[in-house]
C-alpha cells in the first residue's frame, strides 16, 4: 500500500468546497482545509505509485478550483 500527502493551493474561498468534494474520492482517507502556504491537505492511498498518480492527475487535479497540488509519498525508513 502506497501513501501520500497532497498538499492543494486553491482559488480564494474555494478550500472548504474543495476539501468536500476531494473526500468523496475513493483512496482518499482524509481531507482537511488547513491555513498556511496550502489550503487543503489531503491523505491518500493505493495499491501501487501508479495508481496513486492516476488518483491525482484523473480525480483530484480535476476538481474545479485547485490551481496547484504536491504529492508527497510517505516512506518507511
Amino acid at each position: 500500500m502506497v501513501q501520500a500527502y497532497i498538499l492543494i493551493q486553491t482559488e480564494v474561498g474555494k478550500a472548504t468546497a474543495v476539501a468536500q468534494e476531494i473526500k468523496k474520492i475513493q483512496g482518499v482517507v482524509s481531507a482537511e482545509d488547513v491555513t498556511g502556504p496550502y489550503d487543503v491537505i489531503v491523505r491518500a492511498e493505493a495499491s501501487t505509485i501508479d495508481e496513486l498518480g492516476r488518483l491525482v492527475v484523473a480525480q483530484v487535479q480535476q476538481i474545479e478550483g485547485i490551481t496547484r497540488t504536491l504529492t508527497c509519498p510517505v516512506v518507511n525508513l
